[in-house]
């Protein structure tokens, strides 16, 4: 599913007009990455809870030519789903 197949379901589900449920989506994903970026985790009751994890810096080695490089140091944000999400993906 892509941006405009969710604001399609979103406008049907809610009954909004597209344009007011791509409003909606933007902003849901501007308050998620908002809050990454200050270093908040965001949890969302059903669906999962978004956290943001350190990767310290490390040696890392280039395929090609077997080099040593440094990698730095750099913020990843992990999704970690909640139960009743987990239980939807597998019922059947």
């Amino acid at each position: 599913m892509n941006v405009a197949q969710l604001t399609d379901h979103v406008a049907a589900a809610a009954g909004l007009e597209k344009g007011q449920a791509r409003k909606a989506i933007d902003a849901t994903f501007a308050a998620i990455t908002k809050a990454a970026s200050s270093g908040e985790d965001v949890a969302l009751a059903g669906f999962g809870q978004f956290k943001v994890k350190d990767s310290p810096a490390r040696d890392g080695r280039n395929p090609s030519t077997g080099e040593v490089i440094k990698i730095a140091a750099s913020k990843k944000l992990a999704f970690t789903a909640a139960k009743t999400l987990k239980d939807a993906l597998n019922t059947k």
